[in-house]
């Protein structure tokens, strides 16, 4: 699937979980997706966990991390430059 239809699956609406980035259809935040990923949880335990969620969902939730990156630099603590 391409990333913009990827993206389609991803919503950002105030009145859903505070305005932050959500699967569509769901009130899962991208950053919970991302978050347990990062964690080294596998897309089978995330689809185990949440009956709704898709792989084309995980994957959106990739690809509008992946699309953030482009724009900004994150402030790493701990580290020197």
């Amino acid at each position: 699937m391409e990333t913009n239809e990827l993206l389609k699956r991803i919503q950002v609406d105030p009145a859903i979980c505070h305005g932050k980035p959500c699967i569509r259809g769901h009130r899962i935040m991208v950053s919970v997706i991302l978050g347990r990923m990062a964690a080294g949880e596998s897309e089978a335990e995330l689809l185990a966990d949440y009956p709704g969620l898709t792989h084309e969902d995980i994957a959106a939730c990739l690809a509008y991390g992946a699309r953030l990156s482009h724009g900004s630099l994150v402030a790493l603590s701990g580290r020197e430059s």
